[in-house]
């Protein structure tokens, strides 16, 4: 439905519509063609989100460890195998040994002493305090999936209400179009009943004067 406003100065161009109760498309197949042709040959929306959409979130961005592993678990990558080697005690190779590959030796055995002593210690910390912070973690993810799943379900509802309240005020509106052009139906048929019955009363006054003139002439 489209109307036209004039103005003094200029013309402004309305659109309007009731697409709860407007039904033309579906009276009338050529004009949903009509339609679909002055749609094709509209500009396309913009592809950019609406200013109050956040910005999507990028994970991991100060880890790039982390977004690494994230990027492969995407990617359906195998996990690389577990490097062995700085784990082992190598000894020296040459026989008998220099004093230089010795110290060497000693030098990774004692850095895998203090690693090993270092994750008994990360352990036994975890061990104690582990679960509470892991119940703690859990508490917290469920109370903002809680959050997030309220917000939801109330941006539906309130979704739901705006187009409940736009369907009964469309379909009010509709009612009271269609008795006003039920009524300007029979206005307008009746003004054409008026105009045929004064167009036969014409064509009965002209006879009547005819018919006077001639019996005036005899």
């Amino acid at each position: 439905m489209a109307s036209l406003i004039d103005n003094d100065a200029h013309r402004t161009e309305i659109f309007d519509s009731l697409p709860y109760y407007d039904n033309d498309l579906e009276q009338n197949p050529t004009l949903r063609g009509k339609v679909e042709r002055e749609l094709a040959r509209e500009p396309k929306p913009p592809q950019t989100l609406h200013p109050r959409v956040p910005p999507a979130i990028e994970l991991f961005k100060d880890k790039p460890g982390l977004a690494a592993e994230l990027a492969r678990v995407e990617a359906h990558q195998p996990l690389a195998p577990l490097d062995t080697i700085r784990y082992q005690l190598p000894a020296p190779t040459s026989t008998p040994g220099t004093d230089e590959e010795w110290q060497q030796a000693l030098n990774n055995a004692q850095s895998q002493l203090e690693h090993q002593r270092i994750r008994h210690t990360n352990l036994a910390l975890l061990q104690t305090y582990g679960p509470n912070a892991w119940r703690i973690h859990n508490y917290l993810l469920e109370a903002t999936a809680k959050q997030a799943e309220t917000a939801l379900e109330e941006l539906k509802q309130r979704t739901t209400d705006v187009n409940r309240e736009r369907k009964n005020s469309q379909t009010r509106i509709g009612n009271q179009l269609t008795s006003l052009e039920n009524k300007w139906t029979e206005l307008i048929s009746s003004i054409l009943q008026i105009e045929m019955a004064n167009v036969a009363l014409d064509a009965e006054v002209d006879r009547l004067n005819k018919k006077e003139a001639e019996l005036a002439s005899m």
